[in-house]
C-alpha cells in the first residue's frame, strides 16, 4: 500500500512537472500566463515587487531570435552605474515583463522571454513594431533587483524630503533681505530701488534714445550670485573663470526681443533704462530673478548682480505669419 502511494505522488509530481516546464525555450520555464523565465538567484521568502513600489534594477534586453541588442541600462543610466530607479506600474499585458518582475524579490535576478509585438506595442506604446521585427518574435531581458522600496515606505520618503526641501526653502527665503542688505551696505550702495526692487548703478552712460517693449537689443553681460560665484556670461575672457549655466551658448552679445518674457523680469526692465553702449550694475531681487525655485546653479530665493552693456537695439525683425518670436 505505502509503495502505490509513492508511486503515485511520484508520478503526480513528474507530470506537474512536465506541464511547468512545457517552454520552448532550454532552461526556462513556462508560467500561466505565458510568460518563460529563468531565475539566476531567487529568494523565494523573499517579499516580491508590488505595484507601486520603488524599485532600483538593472536590465539588457535583446532579440531573443539572434540576440541583437535592444537597450542595455549601462548606457542609459543618469549616473552611470548601470542601475535605474522607477516605481513598478501596472502590468501593461498578460506575460508581460512586469508579470517577471512582479516575481522578484531584492538581491533577485532571472532572465525573461516575452512577447515583441505586446511589448513594443502596449508596453512602450508604439504605433507600430520596428521594422526588425515580424510578428510574433520574442524578447529576452535579463533583470538584477538591487533594491526594493515597498510603496508605503515610499510615500514615507516622499513626504519627508517635500517637508525637508520646503523647510530649506523657508530659511533661504527668510535670508533673501538678509543677504542682500549686506551686500549693498558692503559695497557702499546707496542707489534707491526702483518700485520693484530692482538696484541700477549706471557706469558708463549710453547715448540716444532707450529701447522701447518690442525691440530687438543686443546685450553683453555678467552673472554673479551675491558671493561673487559667476553662473553666466557672454564675455569670453570671463567664462573663463566657469561658466556653468549655459557652455553651449555660443559667446558674444545675446540678443532678444525686450519685453516678450524671453528673459527674467528684471532684465527687460533694466535693460529698458540703458541708452545704446549704456553699462551698469544691476542688482535684483529673486522676484525679479529666478525666484522660490531657482534654475541651474542659482539656489531658490537668490538675489542677483549683473554687469550689463547695452551694445546696439532696433526694430524687431518681421516673424512669418503665425510664427512666435523667439525666447
Amino acid at each position: 500500500m505505502k509503495k502505490v502511494t509513492f508511486l503515485s505522488t511520484a508520478i503526480i509530481t513528474l507530470l506537474f512537472s512536465a506541464c511547468k516546464n512545457d517552454s520552448e525555450f532550454e532552461g526556462f520555464t513556462k508560467a500561466e500566463n505565458g510568460l518563460n523565465y529563468k531565475f539566476f538567484n531567487h529568494d523565494e521568502n523573499g517579499a516580491k515587487v508590488l505595484e507601486g513600489d520603488g524599485i532600483t534594477f538593472s536590465y539588457l534586453i535583446t532579440n531573443n531570435k539572434n540576440d541583437s541588442l535592444i537597450v542595455d541600462s549601462k548606457s542609459v543610466s543618469q549616473d552611470g552605474s548601470g542601475y535605474t530607479k522607477f516605481l513598478m506600474p501596472k502590468t501593461s499585458f498578460v506575460g508581460s515583463l512586469e508579470d517577471g518582475m512582479a516575481m522578484m524579490a531584492k538581491g533577485d535576478s532571472a532572465a525573461f522571454i516575452f512577447s515583441a509585438d505586446s511589448f513594443f506595442l502596449k508596453t512602450m506604446r508604439m504605433n507600430e513594431l520596428p521594422p526588425q521585427f515580424k510578428p510574433g518574435e520574442k524578447l529576452k531581458a535579463i533583470v538584477k533587483i538591487k533594491d526594493v522600496i515597498n510603496k508605503k515606505d515610499l510615500e514615507a520618503n516622499q513626504k519627508q524630503q517635500m517637508a525637508e526641501q520646503e523647510a530649506k526653502m523657508k530659511e533661504a527665503e527668510g535670508q533673501e533681505k538678509i543677504v542682500l542688505d549686506k551686500y549693498l551696505a558692503d559695497n557702499k550702495i546707496t542707489v534707491k530701488p526702483t518700485e520693484s526692487g530692482l538696484y541700477l548703478i549706471e557706469t558708463k552712460k549710453g547715448s540716444g534714445a532707450k529701447p522701447k517693449a518690442g525691440d530687438e537689443v543686443e546685450v553683453n553681460y555678467t552673472g554673479r550670485l551675491l558671493d561673487g560665484k559667476m553662473f553666466d556670461s557672454s564675455i569670453e575672457k570671463d567664462a573663463k573663470e566657469g561658466n556653468v549655466f549655459n557652455p553651449q551658448r555660443p559667446y558674444g552679445p545675446f540678443k532678444f526681443i525686450l519685453g516678450q518674457g524671453a528673459v527674467i523680469k528684471g532684465w527687460d526692465e533694466a535693460i529698458g533704462m540703458l541708452s545704446k553702449g549704456g553699462k551698469a550694475k544691476i542688482i535684483l531681487p529673486s522676484n525679479l530673478g529666478y525666484g522660490p525655485n531657482g534654475g541651474g546653479p542659482i539656489p531658490p530665493f537668490s538675489p542677483l548682480a549683473f554687469e550689463v552693456e547695452l551694445v546696439s537695439f532696433g526694430p524687431a525683425p518681421a516673424q512669418p505669419e503665425g510664427q512666435m518670436p523667439p525666447h
